[in-house]
């Protein structure tokens, strides 16, 4: 009973073993080459289930989905000589799995110099052709198209479809950016500059207009004083005529009255004079009584 239970458990064995080995899986995600013995069989582009023989035929996985690729930063030179570092990405997908093998090899990764490269020789050809103005206008969807295009065909050969080719970013080189920056640093002092010469000649006209005006107002404002002064002195002459003429001897007593009160209003002033001095004839008797 042991003879025939044993045979049947390892031939059980080895025909799972054999099953295992012989059915696979792809994904949607991926494409399969099935070798043998480094030659290739058959390609798979269909997800599902796949069988292959066991132990001398083995699979080979690529992706099928979009992948990108950066380039570093390189320096072209455009048309008008000008110079300018350019990063790039390019965008593709593994279209024919059975060239990419033959030309590449089975490690997907190894596709990335080799693209570089290709889409570095074309970025150098086209932009050549073309000045810093078209590469900075709507003419550069055009110039990326073209660059497209030959990347394209060229990567047609390593079983390579490529979808698209952007430039990240265009600057110009170091020592050029500094001298652009010095010559506007030099523009905006050059027109600071000038701004404030025009701010100070303005000033200089302004302070000067002020002058001349207040030089005016305060000439009129004088000679204005000086006619009312004038008018009020000659006003108080006629009033002091007029009183003058209408009783001489109290003019007199008034004028006198009002000297000693600007002599003796601050009680420290002091007069000399001889006893029978006119002056303080008032002091010592009072004036006579005007007739009725």
């Amino acid at each position: 009973m042991n003879r025939v239970i044993i045979p049947g458990i390892a031939a059980l064995v080895i025909v799972i073993i054999l099953a295992a080995g012989s059915l696979f899986t792809v994904s949607q995600t991926e494409q399969v080459l099935v070798v043998q013995f480094g030659e290739v069989v058959r390609p798979i582009e269909q997800p599902g289930l796949h069988v292959k023989l066991p132990i001398i035929q083995d699979i080979i996985p690529f992706d099928r989905r979009l992948q990108a690729v950066e380039l570093p930063g390189e320096e072209v030179i455009l048309g008008d000589q000008r110079r300018l570092i350019v990063d790039a990405v390019t965008v593709f997908r593994i279209s024919d799995p059975l060239r990419f093998y033959q030309a590449i090899g089975p490690v997907s990764e190894n596709i990335r110099g080799r693209l570089n490269s290709v889409v570095t020789g074309s970025l150098r050809r086209v932009m050549g052709n073309h000045k810093l103005l078209d590469v900075l206008s709507a003419d550069r969807e055009r110039i990326m198209a073209a660059i497209r295009g030959q990347v394209n065909t060229e990567m047609q050969n390593f079983g390579v479809s490529i979808i698209d080719v952007r430039i990240r970013r265009a600057d110009l080189p170091k020592e050029n950016t500094d001298a652009i920056l010095s010559r506007m640093q030099s523009e905006r002092q050059r027109i600071a500059a000038q701004a404030r010469a025009e701010g100070a000649e303005a000033s200089l006209r302004i302070r000067a207009d002020a002058e001349r005006d207040r030089t005016v107002l305060l000439a009129d404002a004088r000679a204005t004083a000086d006619n009312l002064r004038g008018e009020g002195e000659a006003e108080a002459t006629r009033i002091y005529a007029q009183s003058f003429g209408q009783d001489p001897g109290f003019f007199s007593i008034w004028r006198t009255l009002q000297g000693y009160h600007d002599i003796f209003a601050t009680g420290s002033a002091r007069l000399v004079v001889t006893p029978d001095n006119d002056y303080l004839h008032y002091l010592q008797a009072p004036p006579a009584a005007a007739p009725k």
